[in-house]
């Protein structure tokens, strides 16, 4: 079966390697040496100031949220992962959908205006596919009305806009570091910000809000263990390797892929990007699932990223959104990993084309 993703695993000597140390010192998690030694080359590879590990991407989000006391309403993307409106949900918050452009699928910042109220806190919007938002006006209107921003960069791992890490854009940026991201600690995450007082209050909400004995505010267990950043210290030295090859990949899937109906995403030029995943839209519903059933008849794993429109949601109730109910119905990720062959994405590409025509 050709997934539409794959975990890379490190050489078993080298991590073994790596974890010794867990058994020499005898420490496994509570922010242990690895855990330093990963967040420090983190911050130098992404280029950020502050970076704290968590033990994955929604309590990333959901201490983002706690740290800037968001409450009421928070205006945020239907098209994203389910855990980028439950974690809004889960801190006792509203969210509110505001429908994305057709370019990259970020949330539409031209949309914000009209819902807008005094109830507004916060903006949580998703870098699509590690595309940036359009994080200009979003300031510009987050600024006008008062608004925090929260932008949830699961699939943004070293993408970088005017040569700058898109982590250093917004109140605080959330990263996920899942088996099946670009870079990844088996689980894990992190909250990065650019304010020292945020990152001191995050630091504290993510180990239970004390630091020995003394108790300064509430928490939660968010932290990670040795085990989880030995396995990003064995991978964080690849990652740029992976992105070359994912490039690679990408720009085979549009040249073969480049004579049917098919459309793709945009990737905006000012931007170095991480080819996270390679979405296509098809024409139809249909035709989509028709395809998707005839690549897994052919032992190939295609996924509807994202569906539903997170606005039709059936336990909560929201606004209309209809570009992204459109794309939402109508897009599949195709496989992208590491160690794809040319040969399977002619394969795949070949089978899409003969079921298009």
């Amino acid at each position: 079966m050709i997934n539409v993703t794959k975990t890379y695993l490190p050489p078993i000597e080298e991590y073994f390697d790596r974890i010794k140390s867990v058994w020499d010192n005898n420490w496994i998690t509570n922010q242990g040496p690895l855990a330093e030694e990963l967040e420090s080359k983190l911050k130098d590879y992404l280029g950020v100031k502050n970076l704290l590990l968590v033990s994955n991407g929604t309590i990333a989000l959901q201490i983002a949220i706690k740290a800037l006391e968001l409450k009421d309403e928070i205006i945020t993307t239907p098209y994203s992962y389910v855990a980028t409106t439950s974690s809004i949900l889960w801190e006792n918050c509203t969210p509110v959908f505001c429908d994305i452009e057709d370019k990259t699928f970020c949330i539409d910042p031209d949309k914000f205006e009209n819902l807008i109220t005094e109830k507004t806190t916060g903006i949580l919007a998703t870098n699509v596919y590690g595309f940036p938002c359009d994080y200009e006006k979003i300031k510009a209107i987050a600024d006008k009305h008062g608004l925090k921003v929260i932008y949830d960069g699961a699939h943004s791992f070293g993408v970088k806009v005017n040569g700058e890490s898109v982590f250093n854009l917004g109140d605080i940026s959330t990263v996920s570091f899942h088996a099946t991201k670009l870079f990844h600690t088996i689980e894990g995450g992190a909250v990065i910000t650019n304010d020292d007082k945020l990152s001191a209050k995050m630091f504290l909400y993510r180990a239970f809000g004390h630091l020995d004995d003394d108790h300064f505010s509430v928490g939660i267990n968010g932290r990670t263990s040795e085990f989880n950043a030995a396995m990003g210290l064995c991978n964080l030295p690849r990652i740029n390797d992976f992105i070359k090859r994912r490039k690679e990949i990408n720009h085979l899937y549009r040249n073969l892929l480049s004579k049917t109906d098919l459309s793709f995403p945009e990737i905006p030029e000012n931007i170095d990007y991480n080819y996270s995943y390679f979405p296509v839209i098809f024409s139809s519903e249909e035709k989509m699932l028709f395809v998707k059933n005839k690549l897994s008849e052919n032992n190939v794993n295609a996924r509807r990223y994202f569906y539903p429109s997170l606005n039709k949601l059936p336990y909560l109730r929201g606004n209309i959104c209809p570009v992204s109910e459109s794309i939402a119905l109508k897009v599949l990720c195709l496989p992208l990993y590491h160690d794809l062959s040319d040969n399977d994405v002619k394969g795949i590409s070949q089978i899409i084309t003969e079921n298009l025509k």
